[in-house]
């Protein structure tokens, strides 16, 4: 999932909650009464349904068949997650005004243009029959389930919800929410950029930042090696494969831990299952029913978002000459009259400077080519990929997922290790160095490459595949602009080349491993500055904070001084540097750019020794005053924990969970990602799951949440895995049929109507 489905989420619950009828939380609820709640009997199955359950309220579903696998995973979501996936549902069909009230017709009026849906008739008429008859089959579970709930989560109560049967639609249409384009995040900071003096040279400049990032592989450079794979047999993240070389056990070891909003419950879903074409465990997103990162008997995978060019602005001063449709809009408002709005559409897509949210005030309009409203299939793909034994059958599954493009790495019982771009790219030219918005007469998509005709790795010579949303190749289409920068992927491929065969200790250590070079860098480039301007710190803060710096090794335990120091006065420092250039909201637009420091450092380099001086002279002076009301980067530095209903006004404090310090940064491995900062604050996103397998075992597959599995207030198992996430440690997901019901004590049977 996205980021913007956290913020939607967020704003959606803080609007709406302050208005709502809230009738009280459940009372608390075991293990044993939560399990009670699941149907068992008169079901329509085939067959009878065996599911264990461990004691963190993680299932394993046992089925005769493929589609009572189904059912039972839509139960299964629906037990675990029904609250969460109705707001999901709302979000991606524009429909929070329902319960925000008039508070909400601008977000929702903004959805509506976007149309998540747009796509969703097409995609399910072309569904394949078995994946239609496994979404419907899905559908039909979460219906049973919620018809037989006694009563509905608190989610309905406050937010004024009546419940709706789901449809495959509905499904489709929220893993189009869910495969939204990352990008999107960065046109706000790029939009009020945009009209800055200095823009002609800035985004150049940006872009070769963000464009010029350490690849993951060396991507094929002909077809001589997709013949050969052929041959021989889909939201920020880390993730690594590494051969058996490199390991103590002699297999393959695949890791990963995704990078997400911090929000309870997590927006993922710990699922194993078997049936006669399923066999896995792994992550699963609430409404999407295939493993998204996990292993089978053969194959392992999981991946990072790879911020790919799925969407393209494209500017039009002269509407009349595209083909324009119009469609009401009808927005419904809690406790207010239904708003109409008209929205416009063109061959292209939508007119999303229309978007009350969408900050244009040009003469001219915007549309949005996304890939995300043409015809594609990434349910397909995931099962395909559910069902694989090996790399080929892995990469083919890929040909029908467009979006969001993911960097999948793969390993397998084999020993084999390879990665795949799972995404649709338009097969255009490349972009304007200029601007990244296209004008229309420059709008070139005629065609799409997918996964099988992309770049692949696949055994390189160094023994392992590393990937955190940098370049994923090199490619004969331009893949994206934005990536984040390389202090991640160049931080997994150290740890990992220094280090001797690694064991699954070592993996654990690299996931949290809080270290950032780039930090380093840029206190180097601060004391180089403040030589050749003959800068001092005057104050006692300033030189308690200088000294902080001096020895800090550019890791971001809770503990660290140095962590603090340099926070603070980067951020200090960030904006004496560019004031004067820039206004205060273009100087936050900048900052929230992944390619800042890059922009600093140069510009601090580049400015005179007068310039720099007066910068910095103010920056360690008021960072330095700042310095001395803190402890170390624990102190400042927090990870809350809450449900978005954590936001409402009166009742929020029910629905937030305490918050503590948190190690890490923007860009370590364990990341708890912030900007600017002048205090305490919180992080809002970074690691919020992790994996990994060892291959050589199929029973070596560990996995843990940020939160817990249930999403039920209160619940035993609402927020027990938060302590594990926290000491580094993980709940053990085997494959074996003996192996799983060791480990997972509890079961319920769901047996078919007579």
């Amino acid at each position: 999932m996205t980021q913007t489905v956290a913020t939607l989420a967020l704003v959606l619950t803080g609007l709406a909650t302050g208005c709502g009828v809230f009738r009280g939380l459940p009372e608390p609820t075991t293990l044993e009464q939560r399990l009670a709640r699941m149907p068992t009997r008169d079901l329509p199955l085939r067959g009878p349904v065996t599911i264990h359950w461990n004691d963190h309220q993680v299932p394993f579903i046992e089925a005769e068949h493929d589609e009572d696998l189904a059912f039972a995973l839509g139960m299964v979501h629906a037990h675990l997650r029904l609250g969460q996936l109705e707001l999901f549902r709302r979000l991606s069909q524009g429909r929070l005004s329902e319960s925000a009230g008039p508070f909400a017709t601008d977000i929702d009026l903004t959805l509506r243009i976007l149309d998540f849906g747009k796509a969703a008739a097409r995609i399910e008429a072309s569904l394949p029959d078995d994946t239609r008859a496994w979404l419907t089959a899905f559908a039909s579970g979460l219906n049973h389930y919620q018809r037989r709930l006694p009563t509905l989560p608190t989610e309905f109560a406050v937010l004024g919800i009546d419940p709706e049967p789901w449809t495959v639609r509905d499904l489709l249409t929220i893993n189009r929410l869910i495969g939204s384009d990352v990008n999107w995040l960065g046109w706000s900071q790029l939009l009020a950029l945009r009209d800055h003096p200095e823009w002609a040279t800035l985004w150049p400049r940006i872009r070769q930042a963000g464009g010029g990032s350490t690849l993951s592989f060396e991507g094929s450079k002909n077809l001589a090696l997709e013949n050969l794979l052929g041959g021989t047999g889909r939201n920020g993240s880390n993730a690594i494969a590494v051969a058996p070389a490199r390991t103590k056990s002699g297999g393959a070891i695949i890791a990963g831990d995704p990078h997400l909003g911090f929000v309870l419950p997590n927006l993922w879903l710990l699922v194993g299952m078997r049936s006669p074409s399923y066999h896995a465990v792994g992550f699963m997103i609430p409404g999407v029913p295939a493993v998204a990162v996990g292993r089978n008997q053969h194959i392992a995978w999981g991946g990072t978002n790879m911020r790919s060019a799925s969407t393209e602005l494209i500017e039009v001063r002269d509407l009349s000459k595209l083909r324009v449709t119009e469609r009401t809009v009808r927005i419904k408002r809690r406790w207010w009259r239904t708003r109409r709005f008209t929205a416009r559409d063109t061959e292209l897509g939508p007119v999303v400077s229309d978007a009350p949210l969408f900050d244009w005030k040009k003469d001219s309009a915007l549309v949005a080519r996304w890939v995300g409203h043409e015809t594609s299939d990434e349910v397909s793909a995931l099962l395909g990929v559910n069902r694989a034994r090996n790399f080929q059958e892995f990469r083919q599954a890929f040909s029908t997922f467009a979006v969001s493009g993911q960097n999948y790495l793969y390993a397998d019982t084999q020993g084999n290790i390879g990665q795949v771009m799972a995404v649709r790219l338009p097969d255009r030219p490349p972009t304007s160095d200029t601007d990244f918005i296209t004008p229309v007469a420059r709008h070139r998509w005629s065609a799409f490459r997918d996964a099988t005709s992309l770049p692949v790795a696949f055994n390189p010579a160094k023994g392992y595949l590393a990937s955190a949303n940098n370049r994923p190749a090199a490619t004969p289409v331009p893949v994206g602009d934005l990536f984040s920068a390389d202090d991640r992927v160049d931080r997994l491929g150290a740890i990992i080349e220094r280090a001797p065969p690694i064991n699954i200790g070592e993996v654990r250590r690299l996931q949290a491993d809080v270290c950032q070079a780039s930090s380093i860098a840029v206190r180097d480039a601060i004391a180089s500055a403040m030589r050749r301007a003959s800068v001092a710190a005057t104050t006692d803060g300033g030189r308690r904070l200088v000294l902080a710096l001096v020895d800090w090794d550019g890791c971001y335990e809770t503990r660290s001084r140095g962590a603090l120091a340099f926070e603070l006065l980067f951020a200090t420092a960030f904006e004496q540097l560019y004031s004067g250039r820039f206004l205060p909201g273009e100087i936050r637009a900048l900052a929230g750019l992944g390619s800042a420091k890059t922009l600093f450092v140069e510009d601090l380099n580049a400015a005179p020794d007068s310039v720099a001086g007066r910068a910095l002279t103010a920056a360690i002076e008021t960072a330095g005053e700042r310095f001395t009301r803190y402890e170390n980067w624990g102190a400042i530095h927090r990870l809350e924990l809450a449900h978005p209903l954590g936001n409402a006004p009166i009742i929020g404090g029910k629905f937030r969970f305490g918050d503590r310090p948190v190690a890490g940064s923007s860009d370590t491995l364990q990341k708890s990602a912030h900007g600017l900062i002048e205090g305490p604050h919180a992080s809002r996103f970074g690691a919020q799951a992790r994996h990994y397998s060892d291959l050589s075992d199929p029973n070596e597959n560990y996995f843990v949440l940020l939160g817990g599995q249930d999403g039920w207030f209160r619940s035993s198992t609402f927020l027990d895995q938060a302590d594990l996430f926290f000491a580094g440690e993980y709940i053990r997901m085997p494959l074996e049929p003996n192996e799983v019901r060791r480990a997972f004590g509890r079961t319920t049977v769901h047996r078919p109507a007579p």
